[in-house]
């Protein structure tokens, strides 16, 4: 977290570096548009532009792999209740004859407690 601090502080003096050297007045032409102002303010309005555009292009498809990523989160610890269980039935089976209210106090978790390798 620091080091992000510290590199923020080094783009930050680099930045108000460049301001200072690029005081020259320019003017922008864009179809019709005229932006008049120093290089300096020009350049760093483009490039917040571009930034700005970037981010737009890239949320949608973060957006997507976050509900993605929570979905196979899901499914995940349903696999792995559904594994402890077929472990728990295996461990049973060879202890005691299987009988239904067994196998249903196992579907509920009853077994839990114990240790199943």
């Amino acid at each position: 977290m620091i080091i992000l601090f510290i590199i923020g502080l080094l783009l930050g003096a680099v930045s108000v570096i460049f301001a200072l050297q690029n005081i020259d007045i320019i003017t922008v032409t864009f179809f019709s548009w005229h932006l008049t102002g120093s290089l300096a303010l020009i350049l760093l309005l483009t490039i917040a532009t571009g930034i700005l555009i970037t981010v737009l292009l890239v949320l949608p498809g973060s957006i997507r792999n976050y509900f993605r990523y929570k979905k196979l989160e899901k499914e995940n610890r349903k696999l792995i209740e559904e594994l402890r269980k077929q472990k728990e039935l295996t461990v049973f089976a060879k202890i005691t004859p299987i009988d239904q209210e067994a196998v249903a106090s196992i579907d509920h978790g009853a077994m839990s407690d114990r240790a199943v390798n």
